[in-house]
């Protein structure tokens, strides 16, 4: 047998099977999704750039430079949030920011729930929600300012004051002459409240003449005529008469204490008659400033013009002062937010089911019945959303405080978003406390963030 012929021999070992073939449509599906991937980071990474250069970067670092002293050189640990709770002025801006989250939240969401259901019995539901919903669209430095302006203590400039002063000046008389005062040494003598008394006592059929200045004749009432014929007269022998004047005569050459020719009378003004220190009669001035007591009994008496006469101008409210200034800038907050709490619930409001709603009412129940017992818990889902949204703006509230309160009541009004802004670069120049006063904020804002979240995504589930 030669070689040519001899069988092959079996030495264990086979060849590998050749691969099976590429199948076209699994690999175009593969590069269809690796492409789809491409593009989708595309998409995403310039704006999870900007959210790394513009949030977490800056969490980082204030994170870091919270444990920094004000020069950011010498590491003092806890330090600053130590300080955060020793600061009056820190704990005062706690304080009202807790005041922000308790009432502003809770007013809001009771607002927006009683408009969003009033609102669907109203012929023109549209028109008055974009009535209540357009200062949403007006920035908080403009509503700022506004409000600034309307909380003006001056009447003539605050809208809230003028209204304040017009209804008070309703049902209570305004003081006949604020300015007016006596002249030193002219028969009138001040008195600690502010009253004027004779400085000599008057007897049955005796006159006075009581002198006054300070009134501009162009501020006297037009009604007001010469005193000189009221001075004249004479009093019978049971009464005491007199003349309330202007002791100054326009243009100059009048006689001190003396009724001059041109001098006018100051009517309206109220007069007392004093014995032994007890009020025994009452007077008013007429038009030429005189007044008369009748039926007097023998004796002296002294004269008085009542404090009344001369108090100043009611002002209306110092809605800026230290007491107000937190209600008045939430009142402003309010005005804004009223129409957003309105129309987030007004969504959730249409869309309960009308025949529970009905069937209540079929069965007997009233309207506030079934407010109570069956709209509200419906609602409580969204009215929670709407709570909460609301605590998260409330906490970072910046723009109002800073610009309605005034510089005397900035410290009054201030909330932590203020006040980290004013440690920070407002004066403070202490970047550390700043910072930490910043992370604190973001502890309180990050749980109802989550919240809102995990709220949200169980209502798509």
């Amino acid at each position: 047998m030669t070689a040519a012929t001899a069988p092959a021999r079996d030495t264990g070992k086979r060849s590998p099977d050749p691969a099976p073939p590429a199948d076209p449509g699994r690999l175009a599906q593969q590069r269809a999704r690796r492409r789809k991937r491409i593009i989708s980071v595309a998409f995403v990474l310039p704006a999870l750039l900007l959210l790394g250069a513009l949030v977490v970067y800056p969490v980082l670092f204030s994170i870091g430079r919270s444990f920094f002293d004000a020069g950011g050189t010498r590491f003092v640990g806890g330090g600053n949030y130590a300080e955060v709770f020793r600061d009056p002025a820190t704990l005062q801006a706690i304080r009202n920011s807790a005041i922000w989250i308790v009432v502003a939240p809770t007013l809001l969401t009771g607002l927006g729930l009683i408009l969003a259901v009033l609102v669907e019995k109203v012929r023109w539901a549209t028109a008055f929600k974009l009535l209540l919903f357009l200062p949403m669209a007006v920035s908080f430095l403009a509503a700022g300012i506004i409000f600034r302006l309307a909380y003006d203590e001056n009447p003539d400039k605050g809208v809230l004051n003028a209204a304040v002063v017009g209804v008070h000046d309703t049902f209570k008389d305004a003081a006949s002459y604020p300015s007016a005062r006596a002249r030193d040494g002219q028969g009138l003598t001040k008195r600690g409240d502010g009253s004027y008394t004779t400085s000599d006592a008057v007897s049955p059929g005796g006159t006075a003449l009581l002198g006054l200045v300070g009134v501009a004749p162009k501020d006297l009432p037009p009604e007001a005529g010469p005193a000189l014929p009221a001075a004249s007269r004479q009093a019978a022998g049971t009464e005491v008469r007199g003349v309330v004047y202007l002791d100054f005569t326009p243009g100059g050459g009048g006689v001190r204490g003396e009724v001059d020719k041109a001098e006018k009378g100051l009517p309206g003004l109220s007069v007392e008659a004093l014995r032994d220190g007890e009020t025994v009669g009452r007077a008013t001035t007429a038009d030429d400033g005189s007044f008369r007591f009748a039926d007097l009994g023998p004796g002296s008496y002294t004269l008085r013009l009542p404090a009344a006469n001369f108090a100043p101008p009611y002002e209306g409210v110092s809605w800026l002062g230290p007491a107000l200034v937190t209600p008045a800038i939430i009142g402003a907050y309010l005005w804004i937010w009223t129409g957003f709490a309105m129309v987030l619930i007004g969504a959730g409001l249409s869309s309960l089911p009308r025949e529970t709603l009905e069937a209540a009412r079929m069965d007997g129940a009233g309207e506030w019945q079934v407010f109570r017992r069956i709209t509200v818990p419906l609602l409580a889902p969204t009215l929670t959303v709407v709570f909460v949204t609301l605590v998260i703006n409330v906490l970072k509230v910046f723009d109002l405080v800073y610009i309605i309160a005034p510089g005397p009541v900035q410290e009054d009004a201030t909330v932590l978003a203020t006040q980290m802004w004013l440690v920070s670069f407002g004066g403070g120049n202490d970047q550390g406390l700043g910072s930490a006063l910043g992370v604190l904020l973001l502890l309180l804002v990050v749980p109802a963030m989550v919240f809102n979240v995990r709220r949200f995504r169980r209502s798509q589930s």
